[in-house]
């Protein structure tokens, strides 16, 4: 590696060339990076790396935009490396394209959740702001993504988004999990949750938006919901591969609809 490239995404500025993309598009799954740079409409560029499986690709939207697509691994403490890196290579914007599971009557199997808040219960965010520093999207970034659900036909859902450190534990997984003994703090959470107007449980968001407040730029999210934690616990795998589509749908819309005044984060301070 050159002395350009950083330690964990594997690429750095020179990599980029003239006009640098200033938006990421940003997947837990590899896979899903990878399909996001070379969806239809698309024009993929190249591989930038896939150095320690955070793989990203370089692209170009239908508009001309140019972006990055990137791995971030699951959980918030790999997406705040990853997060870090692609600031300091000059991404201003990043989008996150996840899956999540709903735990509200309404939020249907299919549809997505773009996250206007998150509450958040993540250690690695704990590193990067105070826990009273709001975990907020970037209500412009916010606002596109509604706007891209709303012109595809896509059902979509605008709410706080649970974050949480762990898939079966802290998401009240008990019946999937290989414990059956969560602790008292954590039972009885979901139905707290949802008491509370929470609409879904994942894994990165409220992390990302607090890094995006500490940091200055826009954080926004949009996840896939493919599992209806009022009904079961486990992901619906065949429902899964559509409800995918539609979030990427959205994602890429939006980062077309973005206006590029608001990635100088000029409304940080």
């Amino acid at each position: 590696m050159g002395n350009d490239v950083l330690y964990h995404i594997g690429f750095g500025k020179k990599d980029l060339g003239k006009n640098p993309p200033r938006i990421a598009l940003l997947s837990g799954d590899p896979q899903r990076a990878h399909a996001i740079a070379h969806f239809e409409g698309v024009a993929f560029e190249k591989n930038l790396s896939e150095n320690r499986g955070l793989n990203s690709y370089l692209a170009r939207l239908p508009n001309g935009r140019r972006f990055i697509s990137a791995t971030s691994g699951m959980g918030a403490p790999s997406l705040s490396i990853v997060v870090n890196e692609l600031y300091q290579v000059g991404v201003r914007a990043i989008l996150r394209v996840g899956t999540s599971g709903s735990i509200q009557e309404d939020v249907q199997m299919g549809s997505v959740v773009i996250s206007r808040a998150a509450l958040c219960r993540q250690g690695a965010a704990d590193d990067i702001a105070p826990q009273e520093y709001p975990a907020a999207a970037n209500p412009f970034l916010t606002m596109a993504l509604v706007n891209a659900a709303r012109e595809l036909g896509i059902a979509w859902h605008v709410g706080v988004t649970a974050s949480v450190d762990t898939f079966f534990e802290g998401q009240e997984r008990s019946k999937s999990s290989a414990n059956k003994n969560l602790l008292r703090r954590v039972r009885g959470m979901t139905d707290e949750y949802r008491a509370l107007g929470i609409l879904n449980f994942e894994m990165e968001a409220g992390t990302l938006f607090k890094m995006g407040g500490v940091y200055g730029f826009a954080a926004a999210c949009v996840c896939a919901i493919i599992a209806a934690r009022t009904q079961r616990e486990a992901p619906d795998v065949k429902a899964k591969t559509r409800a995918v589509q539609d979030a990427i749908r959205v994602a890429l819309r939006a980062a077309e609809m973005f206006d590029d005044e608001y990635m100088q984060a000029r409304y940080r301070r």
